[in-house]
């Protein structure tokens, strides 16, 4: 298998990073502007596989859509697909065939969709037909599975005939993503109320709107976990914004605890290291993305560490709880579920000279997540392409920033 060796360096140069430009905020951004007939001008969209995915596949007149394993554009291109005017097959890879779509598509059918899976029932490949006529203008839906879900119907809310009322039931998730979604669409004319657990947009039109996207917060977490790491490092990250409508902006309030002070500056924000805590507490409901970096952050760090509101991270690229389990045990790191929904953090990491492999299971954030442990010890991330999927000049930065 493919494999990148990262050699032992305890470093970082005094260096800028160019981040990758955030894949959330341009997928959205493309949709929208493919609701509105693409009447504004998108500037800095991510290089990203997800949001070129997204870009291509817009574009098509194909009858077949193949996302890869691009979730948010299988999710989003599911809820956009209705307003086409034949039918669509959505479909991807292996991996995508295996994570669950039931939740959007039983919503779009209470709206009056027609879509019938070609597989097994509940997952893609499924099948949407245009939409005839809205049968609904209310649909429930859970929401703290994922809120892909509810983005996708959001963005699609305004174009309905009779518009559409989102009831959220259950404890929200990621609800920092929801409010992106919001934001976003109130940047491009249209206008909604979150009262409690429910969200109201009427009928309207999407206006034109020249958007700027920002660099990927969720990108930049893993150099807050290489400075976390190294015995010495200064990093400036380019092109992030104090006032950010990405929820992995908690990082900074995070990495605060592990040992990391953010110094905001007009181009973009300076990280250099700080003590760190003891011990760390954190609810990652709405921020599920930065759970594996952190994990390994206090893994190699000997922080005590007690984390919540994972449950989403088992229907991601891979179940990351699983394989986070398994890959911090190389480095005598164990995650356990003191109780339900609670786990902990406990290790005894000691560098060694073996140079210990780490798998990530086609999941881009495992690579990424454990790549800052070459600050202590030499390792192999096998099949490190993986990271094309949301961060495609990782490997590169790195090389860039590491001191020999």
């Amino acid at each position: 298998m493919e494999y990148y060796l990262l050699k032992h360096r305890p470093n970082l140069k005094n260096a800028e990073v160019q981040l990758e430009a955030s894949k959330s905020e341009s997928n959205r951004a493309l949709i929208i502007n493919a609701l509105s007939g693409n009447k504004s001008v998108l500037y800095n969209l991510s290089n990203a596989r997800d949001t070129q995915t997204m870009l291509r596949l817009l574009k098509s007149d194909d009858e077949v859509l193949d996302v890869l394993d691009a979730g948010t554009t299988m999710r989003f291109l599911t809820a956009y697909s209705i307003f086409g005017d034949k039918p669509i097959l959505l479909t991807g890879t292996e991996r995508m065939q295996q994570r669950p779509i039931k939740i959007l598509v039983d919503a779009l059918k209470k709206i009056g969709a027609k879509i019938k899976y070609k597989g097994e029932e509940g997952y893609p490949p499924h099948k949407v037909k245009p939409l005839q006529e809205q049968k609904s203008e209310t649909v429930k839906i859970q929401g703290d599975v994922s809120s892909q879900y509810i983005s996708a119907l959001l963005m699609i809310a305004p174009s309905l005939p009779q518009g559409l009322n989102i009831h959220l039931k259950g404890k929200i998730g990621s609800r920092p993503y929801i409010q992106m979604t919001l934001d976003m669409m109130k940047l491009f004319g249209v206008k909604a109320t979150w009262t409690n657990n429910t969200i109201e947009i009427p009928k309207q039109d999407y206006k034109e709107y020249p958007y700027v996207v920002e660099s990927d917060w969720s990108g930049a977490s893993y150099w807050y976990s290489f400075v976390a790491l190294a015995d010495e490092a200064k990093l400036k990250l380019l092109g992030l914004r104090q006032k950010s409508l990405q929820g992995d902006i908690a990082i900074v309030r995070i990495m605060n605890q592990l040992g990391v002070m953010s110094t905001f500056e007009d181009d973009g924000v300076v990280l250099q290291k700080i003590p760190h805590s003891k011990s760390f507490e954190f609810d990652f409901t709405d921020c599920p993305d930065l759970a594996q970096t952190v994990a390994v952050v206090c893994g190699i760090k000997g922080i005590h560490c007690r984390m919540t509101g994972l449950e989403s991270l088992k229907i991601k690229e891979t179940d990351r709880i699983k394989a986070l389990k398994k890959e911090l045990k190389k480095f005598k790191v164990k995650l356990k579920e003191v109780e339900p929904g609670v786990w902990e953090i406990k290790s005894k990491f000691e560098p060694t000279k073996e140079v210990i492999e780490v798998e990530t299971y086609e999941d881009h954030r495992m690579a990424m997540a454990f790549a800052p442990i070459s600050t202590h010890q030499s390792i192999k991330i096998l099949d490190p392409s993986v990271v094309n999927k949301s961060y495609p000049s990782f490997w590169e930065h790195v090389e860039m920033v590491r001191d020999e």
